[in-house]
This record gives structure tokens, C-alpha cells and sequence, in this order.
């Protein structure tokens, strides 16, 4: 018997979605619902061999983007439970958890954003903001290139300076695009970037948001940044860490 995949979950007054629909597995499994009190759950079968393949992703954000009628609480890719049975005992489990964040996500999308340093720009950038750094490099060049350890000393200095930017920079674009946001949501820690932060935007403010982004973009050239969105609110189903629970 195969496990149950979940799409996202809704008002259960609310999904609408077109008959005999689709989504994930090859040929795809039907979309129904499991209803339990206010709450739906847009599922299907799970496929046994069920892989991060292009055709499901796209499967998986298509069904997400066609249930129209109100807010969804997308739930990431390969989310599955054992049955049916399993996931009503959830929505009936975490009801009001549920209920709060469809309130609160209704009409909201998610921007996502990851930054990293242009190599060659952050260097003239440190070397420009830190005398002691000019000072040594410019007593190396002097020297013909200075002793080893003089080599040693400076580019541990660069390297030192490069860190610290990059801690000051993933506080200072979080600082420029909160206002833009409804809320903020600090992503893993990830190999190459400075910064990896979701960003709930309400729709209609959607090219407000981006046109703070591009001001980013200008006022910071050393900061190349990937936006990513508008997407379903993946990372605000859960409050995040810049983004306290609720207490009632």
C-alpha cells in the first residue's frame, strides 16, 4: 500500500481545483482531498520511487499554484505521511496552528534571497576601509613582495576583514529588506553564501519589495544577490526564527 503525498493544506471550504488533475509520479497520481473540520489537505498517492526530479517539481508547484480560492500552506517537496488516516489525525492534531497560519498567509507570497561576495570588488572594498591593511600590502610591495611570513600576516588580514564583512553584510541586507516584508525567515547556513533569508511579502506589495532589492543592488555592488520568487510560502508554514509564534 502506498504512503500519502501532501501538497499543501487549505480552508476546507476552499480548494478548488480542476477535475481529474494530476501531480506527482509518471503516469500521475489523482489529486483528491482529506477534509477534517475547518481544514483540507490537498494530497494524492505517493509514487514508490518518488525523486527531486523536474517533471514532480514542477508537478508539485503546479498543483499548489491551481488551488485556487484562498490561501494555502504549501508544504515542501517529498512531504508524505502513511496514509490517509495519518494526515486527518494532523489537521485535526495542529487545527488552530493551521487556521493561524492560513490567516496570517493570506495574500502572501515568499521572496527568496542569497548573497555572496564579488571576490575581486569585497578585496578593494577591505583594503580601501582598512589603513592597516594598505599599510602592510603597500610595505610588501615595497619589499619586493615582503618575507613569508609579511605574505603569511597579510592574507591572513584579508581573510580576517572578508569574514567580518560578510557577517556585517548578511545583517545589513536583512536591515534594507525587512521594512519591505510582512515578516523574515533566516534560512540554513549554505557553502558559498553570506546570506540565505525568506522574505513574506504581501502580493499587491510585491514590486515594492523587488524595488528595494534592486536599490540593494546598487548601493551595494560587492553583494551579488540571487532573488528568488514570488513562490509559495514555503519557509512561513512554521514561524521562523526572525518570526516569534504567536501566543494566544
Amino acid at each position: 500500500m502506498s504512503s500519502t503525498y501532501i501538497y499543501g493544506i487549505a480552508s476546507v471550504e476552499h480548494p478548488s481545483l480542476p477535475d481529474g488533475m494530476g501531480g506527482v509520479g509518471e503516469p500521475s497520481r489523482e489529486i483528491r482531498l482529506v477534509k477534517q473540520g475547518p481544514l483540507a489537505a490537498i494530497i494524492s498517492d505517493a509514487p514508490d520511487d518518488l525523486r527531486p526530479k523536474r517533471r514532480d517539481l514542477l508537478a508539485h508547484q503546479n498543483v499548489l499554484s491551481e488551488a485556487g480560492g484562498g490561501a494555502v500552506l504549501p508544504m515542501r517537496f517529498g512531504s508524505l505521511a502513511p496514509d490517509d488516516q495519518a494526515v486527518a489525525a494532523v489537521l485535526a492534531e495542529r487545527s488552530e496552528h493551521y487556521q493561524e497560519r492560513l490567516r496570517a498567509l493570506e495574500g502572501k507570497v515568499e521572496y527568496n534571497v542569497k548573497a555572496q561576495h564579488d571576490e575581486e570588488a569585497v578585496l578593494h572594498l577591505v583594503m580601501t576601509e582598512d589603513s592597516d591593511l594598505r599599510t602592510l600590502a603597500e610595505a610588501n610591495r615595497q619589499a619586493g613582495g615582503g618575507s613569508y611570513e609579511d605574505r603569511l600576516r597579510l592574507g591572513e588580514m584579508v581573510v580576517a576583514a572578508v569574514q567580518a564583512r560578510e557577517a556585517e553584510d548578511a545583517v545589513e541586507l536583512q536591515h534594507l529588506l525587512a521594512p519591505a516584508a510582512e515578516a523574515v525567515s533566516t534560512g540554513p547556513d549554505s557553502t558559498g553564501w553570506l546570506a540565505n533569508v525568506s522574505f513574506l511579502v504581501d502580493r499587491k506589495a510585491a514590486e515594492h519589495f523587488v524595488s528595494a532589492l534592486e536599490d540593494v543592488r546598487r548601493s551595494h555592488p560587492h553583494l551579488v544577490l540571487t532573488a528568488n520568487g514570488p513562490l509559495p510560502p514555503y519557509s512561513f508554514v512554521e514561524p521562523g526564527p526572525a518570526e516569534p509564534a504567536e501566543t494566544g
